[in-house]
């Protein structure tokens, strides 16, 4: 083919050449724990790069296929995945995506490094970081709730870094008769000797090729009477495949044919006599199970700006190489424009992420009780938060990148229009944004979490000592003092009124977050970047695009270094 070829985008090195990222983990840990963290990322980097991205690759061209029969016809409900699927469980384990979280080598802070590896993992993984979630979600379960036996077997099996040994957890809740509305849930559990046997359909189960998986259940007694409602459900452990390979009273109905993430083996299930165990109280079921959200919540928030941060050096990348009308695109001021805000705000959620990430840290390992029972009041406001916040703002910006592509962004063999399929999940999986708001809700009425929220951030703008960061702090206090007094009078009202405000509350309580940690974060790395990077965020909270003053050469040296 003759005449002009355009350079495609492409990125490298995301770990060293992410300095935000290094500047958030030199500032937590010691100098010898960054040291050998640092050493662990930098060998990560290039095993993605020379190694897991071609997995990836092959699990996106040869996605999951149902077998359902034999060729004598048999019923075997064989799920066959890509051999890059396979290795990526292998890759998993051995850098210890999980493990790192329940090894707790760095004691409060090793929930931090865990998450800075799976946000750099996520982007190559070809969405196998949804098992790895829920995995890590069981994991957390059965340290809290599992029998003696669940934890001397499940348990090590879903911590462990050997391949051999290593298992994946499926969470199995949606039914037809609702998916974050569980209370219709129609799953049965009948009681036999030790175990039970649960019949029913779940309607979407990822992480379907798993060898065990927690569902919920309404337990029936003899003459088939059960409790009604939310409260009349439990958590059951079970495991996919008996002592001979055999699928334990599990039909696979379907494959999902989904919007995106297509690699990801997604089933609906019917149930029959399927033998679990009980985890937990009777009864308790969405209780002891929101002990999972909570971590595969946190997942979903990483794993998003994960996605951003590749589809945003992919664009800036092809900004240095596309020209259009004798310029490079990035010497357009709207694209600039465009390019700097989805920056901007990805920093902020990034931001957010790690703190989330450090809260559930000190929540878990923490020595001193004060501070785990802060901790965990802060982190049940903001993880809902979090998930939300960095779900629905990557969506909007994501749809811009892939705009700033132009045609190529909607040409399928370039791989571009993947990112913007599989970036609606994120606002679905594990909640909707309103269904999440709603958890912010009962989190600031019922628990009392936004007193202790409130009260860190107005400690943490105290603190802030640099004098050009004075005016910012001033203005964040008094949008926090805003937040409170408006969250105060609102308890007051109709519970009509205040449920119609939360979905508006919940992105007010993320910004003064993202901008509160980005002050800090600035107020110990006073660098160019920062500043600039915080100045544009606080700027655009309360003011409109045509108000705000653009200048071209700082957003020029904010995203490529130069003027």
């Amino acid at each position: 083919m003759n005449g002009f070829i355009q350079t495609p985008p492409k990125t490298s090195r995301a770990y060293s050449t992410d300095t935000l990222l290094k500047e958030i983990l030199k500032s937590r840990f010691s100098q010898e724990q960054f040291s050998i963290i640092d050493e662990d990322l930098k060998k990560f980097e290039s095993r993605i790069e020379n190694e897991i991205e071609s997995y990836a690759q092959d699990c996106h061209q040869h996605p999951p296929r149902l077998i359902p029969f034999d060729a004598w016809g048999n019923r075997i409900d064989e799920i066959e995945v890509a051999p890059g699927w396979k290795q990526l469980d292998k890759v998993s384990s051995e850098e210890g995506i999980v493990a790192i979280g329940y090894e707790r080598k760095f004691g409060e802070l090793s929930r931090l490094y865990q998450f800075a590896k799976l946000y750099l993992y996520h982007p190559s993984s070809a969405y196998y970081t949804c098992p790895l979630a829920m995995t890590d979600g069981a994991a957390k379960l059965l340290e809290n709730f599992g029998s003696k036996e669940q934890k001397s077997q499940a348990y090590q099996n879903i911590i462990s870094r050997d391949p051999k040994k290593f298992w994946t957890s499926g969470q199995w809740m949606t039914e037809r008769s609702g998916g974050s509305d569980i209370s219709n849930t129609e799953t049965t559990a009948l009681k036999k000797g030790d175990h039970y046997l649960l019949n029913g359909v779940k309607w979407f189960t990822s992480a379907t090729t798993s060898q065990m998986a927690m569902t919920l259940a309404r337990i029936i007694d003899d003459s088939g009477n059960s409790v009604a409602g939310s409260r009349g459900l439990s958590l059951f452990y079970l495991e996919l495949r008996d002592d001979n390979e055999k699928l334990n009273g599990i039909e696979i109905l379907r494959l999902k044919d989904k919007l995106g993430t297509k690699a990801l083996p997604t089933a609906e299930l019917q149930l029959k006599n399927t033998k679990a165990t009980l985890i937990g109280e009777i009864g308790a079921g969405v209780k002891t199970i929101a002990t999972l959200f909570n971590i595969t919540r946190i997942y979903n928030a990483t794993t998003t700006v994960g996605a951003w941060k590749r589809l945003l050096d992919l664009s800036l990348d092809y900004s240095t190489k596309r020209m259009a009308f004798k310029k490079h695109l990035k010497d357009h001021p709207l694209h600039l424009q465009i390019l700097t805000k989805s920056r901007i705000h990805f920093e902020a959620s990034f931001h957010l992420v790690s703190f989330v990430a450090s809260l559930l840290g000190q929540e878990e390992c923490s020595k001193e009780q004060k501070i785990r029972e802060n901790a965990s009041s802060i982190l049940r406001l903001l993880t809902p938060i979090a998930k939300l916040y960095t779900a629905k703002n990557f969506m909007g910006h994501c749809s811009e990148m892939i705009e700033s592509f132009g045609g190529a962004g909607y040409i399928e063999d370039t791989g571009l229009p993947m990112w913007l399929r599989d970036a609606q999940v994120f606002t679905i999986w594990e909640g909707t944004t309103n269904v999440l708001s709603l958890d912010v809700l009962r989190a600031m009425s019922k628990e009392n979490a936004f007193s202790p929220w409130a009260q860190d951030i107005t400690r943490s703008l105290q603190e802030i000592k640099s004098s050009e960061l004075k005016d910012m702090t001033t203005e964040i206090m008094s949008l926090l003092k805003q937040t409170v007094e408006f969250a105060t009078a609102h308890t007051q009202s109709s519970p009509e009124i205040l449920e119609s405000k939360m979905r508006a509350l919940s992105f007010r309580i993320g910004d003064i977050t993202c901008a509160t940690l980005m002050l800090k974060h600035t107020d110990r790395n006073l660098t160019f970047k920062n500043l600039y990077s915080v100045k544009r965020f606080i700027n655009e909270l309360n003011r409109s695009e045509l108000e705000r003053v653009v200048d071209l050469n700082a957003e020029k040296s904010y995203l490529f270094g130069q003027t």
